[in-house]
């Protein structure tokens, strides 16, 4: 296994400017409005993967850039039709093809903005589908090799659809979910980011649209 890549000592230009970063949620927020199934389910991963991030003892600045990449991790949907997004039937080939290319997209579209280049976010959005045992998309990367907030924003994301209702399946009970993600750890999820959500589910599960804990 290769070794976990060492973050960069913090300094002034990691803290982002509060206008990048409210631009972020509103680009989020915008996405989300796509779809009545996906209601705050940026602001949902961008507060998810900032707890995660803390409770792993990542920096804030640092933190912070992986809070504005939650914000963000849908922006390709953007180009991905309404039919296909709000489809409850099973997605024809070229459909799921538009689907898994929305990463891609995203990172197409953040690419210009140096600020986010330089503190990772492309990189975050563009790997936030890959899986901890390579069999993710776009690019298949493995363990250590996906970056870390990108590992970090694939648990937040998959927690917040899991309690959402989507065109087809209604949304899971948070009990069910915690059991997910727990099952996914070595498989879908960093085995770290899985025990990082343990240790602050009280506080992560008061961030999500559930009323119920973690058994």
């Amino acid at each position: 296994m290769t070794p976990e890549p060492t973050l960069n000592p913090p300094d002034s230009s990691d803290f982002l400017p509060t206008t990048l970063h409210q631009f972020a949620l509103s680009l989020g927020n915008a996405i989300d409005a796509k779809d009545p199934h996906t209601s705050m389910h940026s602001d949902e991963v961008a507060e998810v993967s900032w707890a995660l991030a803390l409770a792993m003892g990542i920096p804030p600045g640092r933190a912070a850039a992986i809070h504005v990449a939650g914000h963000l991790h849908d922006i390709g949907k953007i180009g991905v039709p309404d039919s296909v997004l709000g489809k409850r039937c099973p997605l024809t080939t070229a459909e799921w093809q538009a689907v898994r290319h929305h990463p891609e997209a995203g990172a197409a579209i953040l690419e210009p903005v140096a600020a986010l280049n330089r503190l990772g976010v492309v990189d975050m959005v563009l790997h936030h589908h890959e899986r901890w045992d390579g069999t993710g998309y776009p690019h298949g990367l493995k363990g250590t090799a996906i970056p870390l907030g990108a590992r970090i924003i694939s648990v937040a994301d998959s927690l917040s659809a899991m309690l959402q209702d989507r065109p087809y399946r209604p949304a899971l009970t948070i009990d069910r979910a915690c059991r997910e993600i727990d099952r996914c750890a070595g498989s879908q999820f960093d085995p770290r980011v899985v025990d990082a959500f343990r240790l602050a589910s009280g506080n992560i599960l008061r961030l999500v649209s559930a009323p119920l804990a973690c058994g």
